[in-house]
């Protein structure tokens, strides 16, 4: 496939952060957001950004997180894209959410000020065990399935699961199949179903892909993301994978737990070094180690 036919990926984070969290492209995120969220496109009235700028451009030699902010209408609603797979990205997505809900609360405001918060996870990756592409979690009774409260609300939607072939009717899949669009072919495919809302999409993704400054800032973050993943992924490999083998083998040769304790704390410490040379933070560390 020729390279003039690639375009600037909407899963990309800030390519994401240029179409929906510009406030002039309203209509499109409203849109965006009826679609994957299945409610009624007459439902929203009202969306105001919270986090707009882009992170300076020198973090963009580090491993850094963009997400969206937004209100929407009575609601708060936190979209992230992520490309790379940390092993607890679950356990982070609460800790996310958790924080963009309880920040709604001041100093002596009546609980009953919380609104509903809504988090959206957009993933490059396969992370749940099926093959829906889109997973809904709220909290409820065990046995009963008596919903505990509608403030809660994570959404997971896995691109890998998606498949190729549009369904005009399915404005989730169309949406999502946008934002993993990666060539000319898929967005001419995208555009044929005839879906307005889409192909007005399209059009601003294709003024991004015009733009010279942003495919460059395409071309930087995308190479700081492969960075971190090779990072991560050599790290792991060398370093957990050494320090478990020498923890096998001295627990072994002595006939105690100690020795295998003891090889997987070398390892682990080959794993920090190894990232740290890499740029990464401890609290970037803590989370890719935390569950190993």
């Amino acid at each position: 496939m020729a390279d003039e036919r690639r375009i600037i990926k909407l899963k990309l984070d800030i390519i994401f952060k240029q179409m929906f969290g510009d406030a002039k492209n309203e209509s499109v995120i409203a849109n965006f957001l009826s679609g994957i969220l299945e409610i009624p496109r007459g439902s929203i009235k009202k969306i105001i950004m919270e986090n707009v700028e882009l992170v300076p451009d020198y973090h963009f030699g580090k491993f850094c997180r963009l997400d969206l902010k937004m209100q929407v209408d009575d609601k708060i609603v936190n979209i992230e894209m992520q490309l790379n797979n940390h092993n607890n990205f679950r356990e982070r997505t609460l800790y996310y959410w958790s924080r963009v809900y309880s920040d709604e609360l001041k100093e002596s405001d009546d609980y009953g000020k919380l609104r509903d918060t809504i988090c959206i996870n957009i993933v490059n990756f396969n992370l749940f065990d099926c093959e829906n592409f889109h997973s809904h979690f709220k909290v409820m009774e065990k046995e009963r399935h008596e919903v505990l409260t509608d403030t809660f609300a994570i959404h997971f939607f896995e691109l890998k699961k998606l498949g190729k072939n549009p369904d005009k009717n399915n404005m989730m899949k169309l949406w999502l199949q946008l934002v993993n669009a990666e060539t000319e072919e898929e967005l001419e495919m995208l555009e044929n179903t005839g879906v307005k809302e889409i192909r007005e999409a399209i059009v601003i993704l294709r003024e991004l892909n015009a733009d010279e400054k942003m495919r460059q800032l395409a071309f930087t973050r995308e190479k700081a993301i492969r960075d971190e993943a090779n990072a991560i992924n050599s790290a792991r490999a060398e370093g957990i994978s050494e320090g478990r083998a020498e923890g096998r083998a001295e627990g072994i040769a002595e006939g105690r737990a100690e020795g295998i304790a003891e090889g997987r704390a070398e390892g682990i410490t080959s794993v920090v070094e190894k990232l740290k040379a890499r740029g990464m933070s401890d609290e970037e560390i803590n989370e890719i180690l935390s569950d190993e």
